[in-house]
C-alpha cells in the first residue's frame, strides 16, 4: 500500500530532477558562450601585454570575486554578457581611451599598435565563431533531428496555394539555395526579398519550378504552407498526456491510443504516407473505421520506421460537423488556383457565386456544404453563374466547370483571414455573417433568429471542468467589445486595436475545434436591434469531418547526422556559414520592414527557447548554443558604439587619419550608443514579457 502510494511521489521527483538538469545546462551553456567570448578578448589582450584588470561574467554588481595575479574574475548579477575591462578601455569611462597619462603606460590598452587593438576586440567576435562552429560539429556528430522539408498542408489562397503546391510536395532548393529542413523553407522565405523560386518534387515524382511572391501583410513573409505530420501519434514528458483531442471519437476509443503509436492500417487498408491516411478518412469519412497501430514501448526513431512491437486493432467512429442551422451569405471569390478548373473556367476573384446548377447559393444551397457538393460531382460539367463587377458596371456570367473529386473541408480557415477553399474547382471564398436562411428545428430555429440578421461575434463557452475552481475563459470569435490599445507599436505592422475580421467560415471551424462547447452569439437585427443568444450545436447527421477524427500526430522528422569527425566539422562549417548569412539577411529585412520588431525575442525568450531545446536532448542544445554564439558574434560586431563593432570603427579611422578621435566625439558616441543598447534590451524584454508571452 505504501509502496503504491510512494510512485507518483518519485515520478515527480524523477520530473523535477530533470527539470533542473535542463536548467542547469541551459544556465551552462548560455554562461559557456559568453565566456568564450570574452575569453578571446582576455587571451589576446594578455598576448598583447596589456594589464587585464577584470574578467566578468554578467554585469552590474558583482556577486563573487578573485583576485588572481593582477586580474580580477568575477560573476556579475546581471547575466546577460560579461566583459573585460582593460587598463586604458572602459565603456563606462570613454575619455581613456583618449587620456595620454594612460596612453604612457606601455601595459595600457591605449598604448597598442592600431593592429593590436583591433586584434583584441576581434578576438570574441572570433572565438564565438570558432566556439559556434564547435557547437553545430557536437550536434552533427551525435545526430540532429530536424522537421522535413516536405509540405503537409497549404492554407487556402495563401500564395503557395495559387501557384500549386500541394500537400505531400517536397520542397527541395529556394531561391537556389539548397533546402534540407523545415527550418531552411522558413528561412528563405523570411529572409527573402521580392518573388522567390520554388522547386521540388510533387509526391508523385513530378518536379515543379514555381515563381511564387510571399505574403508581407503580417509580421514576417510567408508563402502559407506547414510541414508533414507523420503516422505516429504525438508524445509528450507529461505522464498522463493522451494522443486525442479531448471530447472527440479519438478520445473516446477502446483501447485508447498511445503516444508513439505508429498507424499502419486504416478501414483494412495499408497506410505508408500521411497522404495516404488522408484519402482514407476524406472518402470514408462517415464510416466507423478501423485503425491497426503498432505500439512499442522503446521506438527506434521518431518516426516509428523500424519497429517490432505488438499491433493493435482500435476502432473510431467518424466525426460529426456540429451544425447551429444558419445559412450564411456567400461573399466574392477571393483566389483561384492557377491552371485549376475554376481557372481554366474563366472564374476570377471578385466574383459572387449566384446560382449552382439554377440553384441560389444561401438559399437553395448551403454555402458551407458547397465544398462536398462540388466533390460529389467531380467530372460532370456544373453551371455557376457569377456576379461580375469591373468600374461600375455590374453583369451577371453563366461559366460552365468541371470539378474534380477532391474533397471539402481538408484545409479548413483555422485563422479569421482564412477563407473557406473549394478544392473541387480551385477557388476560395468567406462567409458573410449575414443570416440567408434558418434551418427548421435547428438550434437557430429555437433560438428566434432571423433572416437578415446579422452575426457580430461569437463566443464559445467551455464547462468547468472536474476538480477545477473555475470554468475557462470564454473563446471570442470576431472583434473584442473594448479593442486593445498598443501604444508602444510604433514600428509593428499588425496592431490588436484594429477589429479583428469576422467571417462565418472561420467561426463555423471554430465550434469544431471545442466540441464540448455551447455558442453565445451577439446578433444585430435589420433594424439595429442588439441582442445576446445563446444555442447548443447539433451533431449533423450525414455530414462528416474529413479529418483524423481527434488523434494528434507528429511532425515527420528526419536525423542529420555526421558519419566522422571531419564530416561533423564540414556539416558545422556549413551551418556556420549559412547562420551568419541568415542573421544579416534577418537584420537586413528587420531594417527594410520584411519582418516586424515584435518578432524579437530578449533574455526571457532566449533563456526559454533554450530551456525547450535542452528538453528536446543534448544534441538540439548544442545546435542551439552554436545559433547563439554566431548571433553573439554578429551582433557584437555591429557597428555600434559600446559593441564591438562600434570600437573597429574608430580603431579603423585611426588608421586612416593616423589620429585617435577626440574625446568629444568618443564620449558622446558611447552614451548614444549605451542608450541605443539600453533601449532595446527593455523592448525586447517588454516583448517577452507582454506580447510573447
Amino acid at each position: 500500500m505504501e509502496f503504491v502510494t510512494a510512485l507518483p511521489l518519485l515520478a515527480d521527483l524523477g520530473g523535477l530532477a530533470e527539470k533542473i538538469l535542463s536548467i542547469l545546462a541551459v544556465a551552462l551553456g548560455l554562461g559557456l558562450v559568453i565566456f568564450f567570448h570574452e575569453l578571446g578578448h582576455f587571451a589576446v589582450a594578455k598576448w598583447c601585454n596589456v594589464n587585464v584588470e577584470r574578467f566578468s561574467i554578467g554585469f552590474g554588481p558583482i556577486l563573487w570575486s578573485r583576485k588572481k595575479g593582477e586580474t580580477e574574475y568575477a560573476l556579475s548579477a546581471i547575466p546577460f554578457g560579461g566583459y573585460v575591462k582593460m587598463l586604458g578601455q572602459d565603456d563606462l569611462d570613454p575619455s581613456q581611451l583618449s587620456t595620454e597619462e594612460i596612453a604612457r603606460d606601455p601595459r595600457s590598452y591605449s598604448s597598442k599598435t592600431v593592429g593590436q587593438r583591433m586584434a583584441i576586440i576581434s578576438a570574441g567576435v572570433i572565438m564565438n565563431i570558432i566556439t559556434g562552429l564547435m557547437f553545430f560539429a557536437i550536434a552533427f556528430g551525435i545526430g540532429v533531428q530536424q522537421q522535413t522539408a516536405k509540405i503537409g498542408a497549404v492554407v487556402p489562397g495563401s500564395p503557395a496555394w495559387k501557384a500549386g503546391l500541394q500537400p505531400g510536395d517536397t520542397i527541395e532548393r529556394i531561391n537556389d539555395r539548397r533546402v534540407e529542413s523545415w527550418m531552411d523553407i522558413m528561412r528563405s522565405v523570411v529572409l527573402s526579398s521580392g518573388t522567390v523560386s520554388v522547386h521540388g518534387r510533387h509526391e508523385d515524382g513530378r518536379a515543379f519550378d514555381l515563381a511564387i511572391d510571399p505574403d508581407g501583410g503580417g509580421t514576417k513573409r510567408m508563402i502559407g504552407v506547414a510541414p508533414s505530420e507523420s503516422l505516429m501519434l504525438a508524445y509528450s514528458d507529461d505522464p498522463d498526456f493522451v494522443p486525442a483531442a479531448e471530447h472527440t471519437p479519438a478520445h473516446r476509443a477502446k483501447p485508447p491510443l498511445a503516444p508513439r503509436d505508429v498507424i499502419r492500417e486504416v478501414g483494412g487498408v495499408p497506410v505508408e504516407t500521411p497522404a495516404q491516411l488522408r484519402e482514407v478518412l476524406a472518402e470514408r469519412r462517415g464510416d466507423p473505421l478501423e485503425f491497426v497501430v503498432e505500439r512499442d514501448q522503446q521506438p527506434d526513431d521518431a518516426n516509428g520506421d523500424e519497429r517490432s512491437g505488438e499491433r493493435i486493432s482500435v476502432t473510431i467512429d467518424p466525426r460529426p460537423f456540429r451544425t447551429l442551422g444558419l445559412w450564411m451569405e456567400i461573399g466574392p471569390v477571393t483566389a483561384v488556383r492557377r491552371d485549376s478548373p475554376a481557372d481554366r473556367a474563366g472564374l476570377q476573384p471578385g466574383d459572387k457565386l449566384l446560382y449552382v446548377d439554377g440553384k441560389e447559393v444561401g438559399k437553395a444551397i448551403d454555402p458551407l456544404r458547397l465544398p462536398d457538393l462540388l466533390a460529389e460531382r467531380g467530372g460532370a460539367p456544373v453551371e455557376l453563374r457569377v456576379l461580375r463587377v469591373e468600374g461600375s458596371e455590374r453583369k451577371e456570367l453563366d461559366l460552365s466547370v468541371v470539378p474534380t473529386s477532391a474533397p471539402g473541408w481538408t484545409a479548413p480557415p483555422s485563422s479569421p483571414e482564412t477563407p473557406i477553399e473549394l478544392p473541387a474547382i480551385g477557388a476560395t471564398v468567406r462567409l458573410i455573417p449575414v443570416v440567408m436562411h434558418i434551418v427548421p428545428d435547428s438550434p437557430a430555429a429555437k433560438a428566434e433568429i432571423q433572416e437578415g440578421d446579422k452575426i457580430v461575434r461569437m463566443r464559445l463557452i467551455q464547462p468547468k471542468k472536474e476538480g477545477a475552481r473555475t470554468a475557462p475563459k470564454p473563446i471570442t470569435v470576431g472583434p473584442e467589445k473594448e479593442p486593445k490599445r498598443s501604444w508602444w507599436r510604433f514600428w509593428a505592422r499588425a496592431d490588436d486595436s484594429k477589429p479583428k475580421p469576422f467571417y462565418w467560415g472561420h467561426a463555423f471551424w471554430m465550434t469544431q475545434q471545442y466540441p464540448n462547447a455551447t455558442v453565445e452569439l451577439d446578433v444585430t437585427s435589420k433594424r439595429g436591434e442588439s441582442r445576446e443568444v445563446a444555442l447548443e450545436p447539433a451533431p449533423a447527421d450525414d455530414w462528416f469531418i474529413p479529418d483524423t477524427r481527434g488523434i494528434a500526430l507528429f511532425w515527420e522528422t528526419q536525423t542529420q547526422r555526421a558519419d566522422n569527425i571531419g564530416d561533423a566539422v564540414g556539416m558545422g562549417f556549413t551551418h556556420t556559414r549559412n547562420t551568419t548569412a541568415d542573421i544579416y539577411l534577418t537584420l537586413r529585412s528587420l531594417f527594410g520592414g520584411g519582418i516586424s520588431p515584435t518578432e524579437l525575442h530578449g533574455p526571457v525568450g532566449i533563456a526559454g527557447a533554450a530551456y525547450s531545446m535542452a528538453r528536446q536532448g543534448f544534441a538540439s542544445l548544442m545546435l542551439f548554443l552554436g545559433f547563439l554564439s554566431v548571433n553573439l558574434a554578429v551582433l557584437n560586431f555591429l557597428p555600434i558604439p559600446v559593441l564591438d563593432g562600434g570600437h573597429m570603427v574608430f580603431l579603423i579611422w585611426e588608421g586612416v587619419t593616423r589620429k585617435k578621435p577626440s574625446e568629444r566625439v568618443l564620449v558622446a558616441a558611447t552614451y548614444l550608443g549605451m542608450a541605443f543598447v539600453l533601449s532595446l534590451m527593455m523592448f525586447v524584454l517588454y516583448l517577452d514579457i507582454f506580447y510573447h508571452r
